[in-house]
């Protein structure tokens, strides 16, 4: 995302803030103090990402400023971040503004926290990293070792019991739902978690175990169990998984459409 879009993300970001403030005068405050009165989305994200980890193990103000520290030096996370809050107003009929991924839906906080943590890992800070994956568990129900990268445009809806190992690799543009698994065999080392290509949907509850390949734009159905690499632009659902058709449209992701059958 250009500086440009950034500016105007924040842009719309602030209007959409105002607009929920002005109609719930209850939340006026709250919603100042977290997005309005900053300057820029990443001081803005470092507050509520901070308030929300803060315990008396790790101070909130000490991880808002590691936080804001984080996001000064490197605007491709504010720009993962801003693309991830995109894709829930352009892919989930209930999100309504920007503003409710950002403050609300704990898919969009954990992983934005997660992009901390991989930051921290690759610096070698890895106790740290850690334990920021171990609060965000702990707060969200969402574990990611910070050794995963993602990619941008992502989406993680409702996000409860997410997990993700290792050496898992997600792409750009990827719809996950709650439940999903990223695993391993839990007796390989090494590369032993699966990589998931660009605008891939994982449907509710899909496990994905071991070092295999989702290819670009196919779909996991719910529930399905996935041990063996999977095309691109398939469908694969049962258990273990086959082939049961082909999505829709060339980026499942997108489309949010977990159902399959007519369409195959």
């Amino acid at each position: 995302m250009s500086e440009a879009n950034l500016k105007s993300f924040w842009k719309q970001v602030i209007q959409d803030a105002k607009n929920i403030a002005e109609a719930e005068p209850m939340l006026s405050s709250t919603i100042h103090s977290r997005l309005i009165q900053h300057e820029s989305f990443g001081c803005a994200l470092a507050q509520i990402l901070a308030v929300k980890l803060g315990d008396q193990d790790l101070d909130a103000l000490k991880l808002q400023n590691l936080f804001q520290g984080i996001f000064a030096k490197n605007e491709s996370i504010i720009a993962q971040a801003s693309a991830d809050a995109q894709s829930y107003v352009d892919r989930d009929p209930a999100c309504k503004s920007l503003v409710e991924p950002i403050l609300f839906f704990k898919g969009f906080q954990a992983l934005q926290a997660h992009r901390i943590a991989h930051y921290l890992w690759k610096k070698k800070r890895t106790f740290l990293a850690q334990f920021i994956q171990s609060a965000v568990s702990k707060c969200f129900s969402v574990d990611i070792h910070p050794a995963a990268p993602f990619g941008s445009g992502i989406l993680i809806d409702h996000a409860t019991n997410l997990v993700v190992g290792e050496t898992a690799k997600v792409g750009h543009n990827v719809s996950i739902l709650h439940g999903v698994t990223l695993g391993g065999t839990g007796k390989d080392v090494g590369d032993r978690h699966p990589k998931i290509a660009d605008g891939v949907l994982l449907s509710a509850h899909a496990q994905l175990i071991g070092n295999i390949k989702v290819g670009k734009g196919a779909k996991i159905g719910a529930g399905a169990v996935v041990l063996t690499n999977v095309p691109a632009h398939t469908t694969y659902a049962g258990v273990p998984a086959k082939q049961v058709g082909v999505p829709e449209c060339e980026m499942p992701a997108t489309e949010m459409n977990a159902a399959f059958g007519l369409e195959e």
